[in-house]
């Protein structure tokens, strides 16, 4: 395992200019602390923190929810097929120290409370408004936190 952990970037599929700038800052931080960055390796939102992440030298898992490592964005340095759909989003929360949800909509959510039920720390940029999120305005702030936690 790094030494530092593995932080997932779970949100929308599909995002705005100003979501993807908040998401790739957000991977970029997460490999300049030496994290490992996991997310479901598609588009949006992941895409955008993957793409953060490997501009600053980190590793970027994808956890595909298809049978296809070609369906991964980019920036994936290891996809892991699954071949699971939705399914595979118990891998992503599984497979993280904590979570941070930027934007996002019902498969957002499924993660939000998956990680929650397993009791993993999850922070949220601009996400949905459920008790137990930490909310923050900025990726600096989640950093912060991630790095209080770790």
């Amino acid at each position: 395992m790094p030494e530092k952990g593995i932080i997932a970037i779970i949100g929308a599929g599909s995002c705005d200019e100003n979501i993807s700038r908040i998401a790739e800052r957000m991977g970029k931080l997460i490999a300049e602390a030496g994290f490992v960055l996991v997310c479901g390796g598609l588009g949006g939102v992941m895409e955008a923190a993957a793409k953060g992440a490997k501009k600053a030298g980190g590793l970027t898992i994808g956890i595909l929810p298809g049978f296809d490592k070609q369906d991964a964005n980019p920036h994936i340095d290891i996809p892991i097929i699954t071949g699971l759909s939705h399914a595979r989003n118990v891998i992503v929360v599984r497979s993280s120290d904590i979570v941070v949800a930027i934007t996002g909509e019902y498969g957002t959510l499924s993660e939000i409370a998956l990680a929650l039920k397993m009791e993993k720390v999850v922070i949220g940029i601009d996400t949905w408004d459920i008790e137990g999120v930490i909310k923050v305005k900025t990726p600096e702030e989640a950093m912060e936190k991630i790095k209080e936690l770790l």
